[in-house]
Protein backbone atom coordinates (compact mmCIF):
# COMPACT_ATOMS: atom_id res chain seq x y z
CA UNK A 1 0.00 0.00 0.00
CA UNK A 2 1.42 3.40 -0.91
CA UNK A 3 0.46 6.82 0.41
CA UNK A 4 -2.01 7.43 -2.43
CA UNK A 5 -4.11 4.30 -1.84
CA UNK A 6 -7.57 5.46 -0.80
CA UNK A 7 -8.58 3.22 2.10
CA UNK A 8 -9.84 5.36 4.98
CA UNK A 9 -13.52 6.14 5.50
CA UNK A 10 -14.31 9.68 6.60
CA UNK A 11 -14.55 8.88 10.32
CA UNK A 12 -11.11 7.24 10.40
CA UNK A 13 -9.52 9.99 8.28
CA UNK A 14 -11.04 12.62 10.58
CA UNK A 15 -9.70 10.84 13.63
CA UNK A 16 -6.22 10.49 12.12
CA UNK A 17 -6.22 14.19 11.19
CA UNK A 18 -7.64 15.29 14.56
CA UNK A 19 -10.73 16.87 12.98
CA UNK A 20 -14.48 16.45 12.93
CA UNK A 21 -15.91 14.55 9.92
CA UNK A 22 -18.04 17.60 9.04
CA UNK A 23 -14.84 19.62 8.66
CA UNK A 24 -13.60 17.07 6.11
CA UNK A 25 -16.87 17.39 4.19
CA UNK A 26 -16.47 21.18 4.14
CA UNK A 27 -12.88 20.92 2.91
CA UNK A 28 -14.09 18.54 0.17
CA UNK A 29 -16.74 21.08 -0.91
CA UNK A 30 -14.11 23.84 -0.94
CA UNK A 31 -11.70 21.67 -2.94
CA UNK A 32 -8.93 21.72 -0.31
CA UNK A 33 -8.85 17.91 -0.09
CA UNK A 34 -10.59 15.81 -2.73
CA UNK A 35 -10.93 12.20 -1.58
CA UNK A 36 -11.73 9.35 -3.91
CA UNK A 37 -15.26 7.99 -4.15
CA UNK A 38 -16.58 4.46 -4.08
CA UNK A 39 -19.30 3.22 -6.44
CA UNK A 40 -21.79 4.17 -3.72
CA UNK A 41 -20.32 7.74 -3.59
CA UNK A 42 -18.73 7.27 -0.14
CA UNK A 43 -15.53 9.23 0.44
CA UNK A 44 -12.25 7.32 0.72
CA UNK A 45 -9.14 9.09 1.97
CA UNK A 46 -5.50 8.15 1.45
CA UNK A 47 -2.62 8.69 3.86
CA UNK A 48 -1.56 11.57 1.63
CA UNK A 49 -5.03 13.13 2.11
CA UNK A 50 -4.67 12.74 5.89
CA UNK A 51 -1.25 14.44 5.77
CA UNK A 52 -2.79 17.27 3.74
CA UNK A 53 -5.56 17.62 6.34
CA UNK A 54 -2.92 17.86 9.07
CA UNK A 55 -1.13 20.55 7.06
CA UNK A 56 -4.41 22.46 6.69
CA UNK A 57 -4.93 22.28 10.46
CA UNK A 58 -1.37 23.52 11.08
CA UNK A 59 -1.75 26.46 8.68
CA UNK A 60 -5.15 27.31 10.14
CA UNK A 61 -3.74 27.37 13.66
CA UNK A 62 -1.11 29.84 12.42
CA UNK A 63 -3.89 32.18 11.28
CA UNK A 64 -3.89 31.48 7.53
CA UNK A 65 -7.33 31.85 5.94
CA UNK A 66 -8.94 28.98 4.03
CA UNK A 67 -8.34 30.83 0.75
CA UNK A 68 -4.68 31.29 1.71
CA UNK A 69 -4.44 27.61 2.60
CA UNK A 70 -6.01 26.65 -0.74
CA UNK A 71 -3.44 28.77 -2.59
CA UNK A 72 -0.51 27.37 -0.58
CA UNK A 73 -1.61 23.79 -1.26
CA UNK A 74 -2.08 24.58 -4.96
CA UNK A 75 1.44 26.02 -5.19
CA UNK A 76 2.93 23.06 -3.27
CA UNK A 77 1.23 20.64 -5.67
CA UNK A 78 2.58 22.64 -8.62
CA UNK A 79 6.12 22.60 -7.19
CA UNK A 80 5.88 18.83 -6.62
CA UNK A 81 4.69 18.27 -10.20
CA UNK A 82 7.55 20.40 -11.55
CA UNK A 83 10.07 18.55 -9.38
CA UNK A 84 8.79 15.23 -10.72
CA UNK A 85 9.12 16.54 -14.28
CA UNK A 86 12.69 17.73 -13.63
CA UNK A 87 13.60 14.27 -12.31
CA UNK A 88 12.09 12.67 -15.44
CA UNK A 89 14.05 15.01 -17.71
CA UNK A 90 17.29 14.47 -15.77
CA UNK A 91 16.84 10.73 -16.10
CA UNK A 92 16.11 11.00 -19.83
CA UNK A 93 19.13 13.25 -20.30
CA UNK A 94 21.40 10.89 -18.38
CA UNK A 95 20.17 7.96 -20.48
CA UNK A 96 20.73 9.93 -23.68
CA UNK A 97 24.22 10.99 -22.63
CA UNK A 98 25.12 7.38 -21.84
CA UNK A 99 23.82 6.22 -25.21
CA UNK A 100 25.44 9.01 -27.24
CA UNK A 101 28.37 10.59 -25.41
CA UNK A 102 29.69 13.85 -26.81
CA UNK A 103 26.62 14.72 -28.87
CA UNK A 104 24.21 17.60 -28.43
CA UNK A 105 20.89 16.34 -27.08
CA UNK A 106 18.62 19.37 -27.04
CA UNK A 107 18.48 23.15 -27.03
CA UNK A 108 16.13 25.76 -25.60
CA UNK A 109 13.76 27.42 -28.05
CA UNK A 110 12.90 31.13 -28.03
CA UNK A 111 9.81 30.54 -25.85
CA UNK A 112 11.72 28.28 -23.43
CA UNK A 113 10.56 25.01 -24.97
CA UNK A 114 12.89 22.06 -25.41
CA UNK A 115 14.01 21.60 -29.02
CA UNK A 116 15.54 18.21 -29.91
CA UNK A 117 18.70 18.50 -32.00
CA UNK A 118 20.33 16.05 -34.36
CA UNK A 119 24.05 15.54 -34.06
CA UNK A 120 26.01 18.17 -35.98
CA UNK A 121 23.17 20.72 -36.31
CA UNK A 122 22.91 24.14 -34.72
CA UNK A 123 20.02 26.30 -33.60
CA UNK A 124 19.13 29.12 -36.00
CA UNK A 125 19.89 32.43 -34.36
CA UNK A 126 18.10 35.72 -34.93
CA UNK A 127 20.30 38.56 -36.15
CA UNK A 128 18.02 41.43 -35.10
CA UNK A 129 19.47 44.39 -33.24
CA UNK A 130 17.74 45.71 -30.15
CA UNK A 131 18.57 49.20 -28.89
CA UNK A 132 18.04 49.87 -25.22
CA UNK A 133 18.48 53.15 -23.44
CA UNK A 134 17.91 53.47 -19.71
CA UNK A 135 15.46 56.09 -18.46
CA UNK A 136 17.15 59.15 -17.10
CA UNK A 137 16.23 60.17 -13.57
Amino acid sequence: MDENTQVFVISIAAELAGMHPQTLRQYDRLGLVSPGRTAGKSRRYSMRDVQKLQEIARLGSEGVSLEGIRRILELEDHVNALSDRVRELESALADELLNRPGRRVFAAGSAGEVVPMRAGTRVRRSNQIVVWRPLEK
